[in-house]
């Protein structure tokens, strides 16, 4: 196997791994809100007696579907992020020590990616 070839093949294993990451996040999320939202909403339906329609149910399943895209592909993100500034801040590190503390605020910057989807979710879900 040439080069080319390698290199090739690596960059479709890239992108089926990032498919997958995606597709994992996406369902470990919806899994994640959907029965806090279930039941949250039943027991406000049951104080309320109010009948649940059709609109209602696309309205609740449309935010937790989004809700879960915030948090999948903002995690998904931070973590390329750290990925690619991490190994560039411990190269820096490695050749002047004195690096760190700036280097590490760029590590904790790319972290924040992952909490804004989950605010972003919470805002979501809340309606607020």
């Amino acid at each position: 196997m040439n080069r080319e070839k390698a290199v090739e093949k690596l960059k479709r294993a890239k992108i089926i791994i990032l498919i997958g990451e995606i597709a994992f996040a996406l369902i470990f999320s919806f899994l994640l809100f959907l029965p806090q939202k279930l039941s949250a909403n039943d027991e406000e339906k049951i104080v309320q007696k109010k009948e649940v329609t059709k609109s209602d149910a696309i309205k609740f399943i449309g935010g937790v579907l989004a809700a879960a895209i915030a948090v999948g592909l903002g995690s998904i993100a931070a973590g390329k992020a750290v990925e690619r500034v991490g190994s560039a801040s411990i190269g820096a590190i490695v050749e002047k020590p004195e690096l760190f503390g700036k280097t590490i605020l760029y590590v904790g910057l790319a972290e924040g990616i992952a909490i804004y989807g989950v605010i972003v979710a919470l805002l979501i879900l809340f309606r607020i």
